[in-house]
């Protein structure tokens, strides 16, 4: 093993909150997993500093690059890089440094924040070369429908050649802003469905009633009712609930794997639980802004137009909901639906309707979901690194990735434990830093980050 690479005295998951010390060999996938002691440590046994400092004096361990915790490197299942063709809002090169300095070593770009959306083969190659060479970050990427020029034949020809090229599924809206990748009817939705079915692939949708929001929307706008709260009125929870509904009828009726987006409400969960139970194959993610604020926060003005997205967060009882969905498995993983932009003119309109609705948040999600989650007693240590890397790995066939296991790609995070960081925005490696978890104390940093064997971040230095 003298020519491989090698990890030392590192922790990694035995399963629920177990670890056990071992060495790792590798080049660029993992060649050997040694284990250092025969010991099983519970999280208990090693959860304050005192406690580690002992296990590293037993094994006359004194370098702190040593004794951290060694996880699969972070899945982001659903972000918006933007190059091409938005990068005056984010760009591939400064988004991958944020993955990889917040332990993402892998994500999935969605297709509408290109120009041209990746809805044919040729904008996928597009898309490909405009990013070549941007940043290290591991991409696969989404295809995409829309209404733009929405003609059957020509969508089932792309749907098939975008299937065959690789991508891991593909992205429709219910309801969209873009004037470049429009919305779909549930109809057309439906036809999506039938023809994705057959790839075999996942079709993502992002799910908010259309009819109900656009209503509501014009009437209070025709009103002036400008502020946040009735932003949050049109896109409420049974504009989520009623999109959900139609999306488990059409995954029943075409037997489609359909994937609803940053889920944000308890209602909806409990219809997608429902359809899960009798076998319909829905599945479903949500994001750290649904796990940590709610609809209280936007009172906060430092933070409000920083915080709004679509669907915007709810109330306490929804996230509440959201984690234990993370727990029983009825949400598969994490997402960030990362959307960055310039603060300074997105972000600041004193007309919410105006403000950009978008958060930059793949630098973060890594150490959330440990400090938020796991430490604080709401998910074990092994579901964490489930629902950050194992299951969108699994989910999206994505080979080799997700594990840490022999014959996997050396895809890995080392996070510490035992001491926090603050979420600066300043400190941001994406475009736009901007952030509405200003100042939340994360007790997780990640120390290292490792693709396919190359050190790449060492203490957020790229």
């Amino acid at each position: 093993m003298d020519r491989f690479k090698k990890i030392k005295n590192v922790f990694i998951s035995a399963g629920e909150n177990r670890l056990k010390l071992v060495n790792i060999y590798f080049d660029s996938t993992i060649k050997k997993i040694e284990q250092v002691s025969e010991k099983i440590y519970d999280w208990k046994d090693l959860n304050t500093i005192s406690k580690r400092e002992k296990i590293a004096r037993q094994f006359s361990i004194s370098n702190n690059d040593e004794l951290l915790i060694a996880i699969p490197g972070g899945i982001d299942a659903h972000v918006h890089f933007d190059t091409p063709g938005f990068e005056f809002r984010e760009d591939f090169s400064h988004a991958s440094k944020a993955a990889i300095v917040g332990g993402t070593t892998s994500v999935i770009d969605m297709p509408c924040t290109s120009i041209p959306p990746v809805t044919t083969i040729k904008n996928l190659e597009y898309k490909k070369a405009a990013i070549k060479n941007k940043g290290k970050v591991n991409c696969y990427f989404w295809g995409g429908v829309s209404g733009n020029n929405f003609e059957k034949r020509e969508v089932e020809k792309n749907i098939n050649e975008l299937a065959d090229a690789g991508v891991v599924g593909f992205k429709v809206y219910v309801i969209s802003g873009m004037e470049t990748f429009t919305d779909l009817t549930y109809e057309q939705i439906k036809f999506v469905a039938s023809i994705v079915a057959k790839t075999g692939k996942v079709l993502a949708v992002h799910a908010e009633d259309k009819e109900l929001v656009l209503q509501r929307e014009k009437n209070l706008k025709e009103k002036n009712k400008n502020e946040w709260k009735f932003y949050c009125k049109s896109r409420d929870v049974k504009a989520e609930v009623k999109a959900v509904e139609k999306l488990i009828e059409i995954s029943d009726q075409t037997k489609c794997k359909i994937h609803i987006v940053h889920l944000s409400s308890k209602n909806g969960l409990e219809k997608i639980n429902a359809a899960q139970q009798k076998g319909i194959p829905i599945s479903t993610e949500t994001c750290p802004h649904y796990l940590y604020f709610t609809q209280e926060d936007f009172k906060n003005e430092k933070i409000r137009n920083f915080l709004k997205t679509a669907p915007p967060v709810k109330n306490e009882k929804d996230k509440i909901a959201l984690w234990q969905g993370l727990k029983n498995g009825s949400i598969k993983f994490v997402t960030t639906d990362h959307a960055g932009c310039n603060p300074k003119k997105e972000k600041t309109s004193k007309n919410f309707w105006n403000v950009y609705g978008g958060i930059p948040g793949v630098e973060h999600r890594v150490p959330f979901l440990f400090s938020e989650g796991f430490l604080k007693n709401k998910i074990s240590f092994q579901k964490t690194v489930e629902l950050l890397s194992t299951n969108p790995a699994e989910f999206f066939e994505l080979k080799n990735k997700g594990k840490i296991e022999i014959g996997y790609d050396a895809d890995l995070a080392l996070i510490d434990l035992w001491h926090s960081k603050k979420i600066k925005a300043e400190e941001m490696h994406s475009k736009g830093k901007y952030t509405p978890f200003e100042n939340l104390k994360l007790n997780a940093v990640i120390r290292k980050t490792y693709i396919a064997g190359q050190l790449i971040n060492k203490g957020a230095n790229l």
